[in-house]
């Protein structure tokens, strides 16, 4: 990297912004054959600035995954990226569509992990009793994880305090006492994540022989992804390619200082719809899968009318959870108050 990209990157007078690019060069430096996953997000377009700016040899590939599910400016922002840098940016199809997937394993409901274990308990013909976990591990024997997850049996320690696990199911307040009283008539899977992202994404590498992945992932984003990672970077032991993350400690100001200084031009989903977050279309695991669904209704109608019919019964059932948490919340208010007096 020229002493003038690291000089630059100084005059941010921002820690995570320099140090990024300290370590961006030196890995990427180590690498034979890097590849780099964009994704059209915010994330991603710093992500794809950083490597541009220090891959002086021109050794890093890049790729994006067309689910099928995919807003249309977010289709033009990767061709507006290719034009910008000067770059190919290769378009990867998914091993199986998103419709396939819900027909064959279910819908997504409320996030990666919840489906997952959701998806466990009904292969087990699950019955969403409210049993200890002993009794349960006897009546289904096979299905550990997913009954310790039903269980609450993950804690952490916090400062010396038992604090529930982001692995447990109370991290959605009110999620069980809903399943029991509304169980499922219809699949849930996490699969269409599986099949339209993540394999496609192993067999591109794969076909690459690539060395070192380089993703989006930031520390601060939370969830299971990034609770997964404890630094930046990580030495794979089975796929002989590493994986790293740019801009895994950058705050979301330090991304607004960047995104300044850099001049970066995010999407129209962002800047013209009005999104906070890209991926595929109308995705059950958004947090705020309502107000996006309205969003995409008024912008891009057909892959709304789309999304229905894929996610419908996701829809249903979230916004039906959603009801009853904020009943349950009421009650749980107005019994504090009668205590209280």
């Amino acid at each position: 990297m020229s002493n003038k990209v690291f000089e630059k990157s100084l005059e941010t007078e921002n820690y995570a912004i320099s140090d990024s690019y300290a370590k961006a060069v030196n890995v990427i430096f180590h690498s034979n054959t890097a590849v780099c996953s964009i994704s059209g997000g915010s994330d991603s377009d710093i992500v794809l600035d950083i490597v541009h700016n220090v891959d002086e040899l021109k050794k890093v590939a890049y790729y994006w995954i067309d689910t099928g599910l995919e807003f249309s400016v977010a289709k033009d922002h990767i061709s507006f990226l290719e034009e910008k840098y000067g770059i190919e940016i290769q378009k990867i199809k998914p091993e199986k569509s998103i419709p396939t997937c819900v027909r064959e394993y279910g819908v997504p409901f409320i996030s990666k992990y919840v489906s997952e274990q959701m998806m466990r308990l009904q292969a087990h013909h699950f019955q969403w009793e409210d049993e200890p976990l002993e009794i349960l591990l006897q009546k289904y024997p096979n299905c550990k994880t997913a009954l310790q997850w039903w269980c609450n049996a993950y804690y952490t320690a916090e400062n010396g305090v038992q604090q529930m696990s982001r692995f447990s199911i109370n991290r959605n307040k009110w999620l069980k006492e809903f399943i029991m009283q509304n169980p499922p008539d219809f699949p849930i899977s996490n699969k269409c994540c599986e099949y339209s992202k993540k394999k496609p994404a192993r067999n591109f590498i794969k076909s690459m022989e690539a060395d070192l992945e380089i993703t989006g992932i930031r520390k601060s984003e939370g969830g299971v992804r990034s609770a997964n990672y404890k630094t930046c970077f990580s030495e794979s032991k089975s796929k002989n390619c590493n994986t790293y993350r740019p801009i895994f400690w950058y705050s979301d100001s330090d991304k607004r200082i960047y995104e300044q200084f850099y001049d970066i031009q995010h999407s129209e989903c962002y800047t013209k719809y009005g999104m906070k977050r890209t991926g595929c279309v109308g995705c059950p695991f958004s947090p705020h899968i309502t107000e996006e669904l309205e969003i995409i209704k008024k912008y891009e109608p057909k892959l709304y009318t789309a999304a229905v019919n894929i996610f419908g019964k996701s829809y249903e059932y979230t916004r039906k959870y959603r009801e009853f948490a904020k009943a349950m919340k009421e009650q749980e208010k107005k019994k504090k108050c009668t205590e209280l007096t």
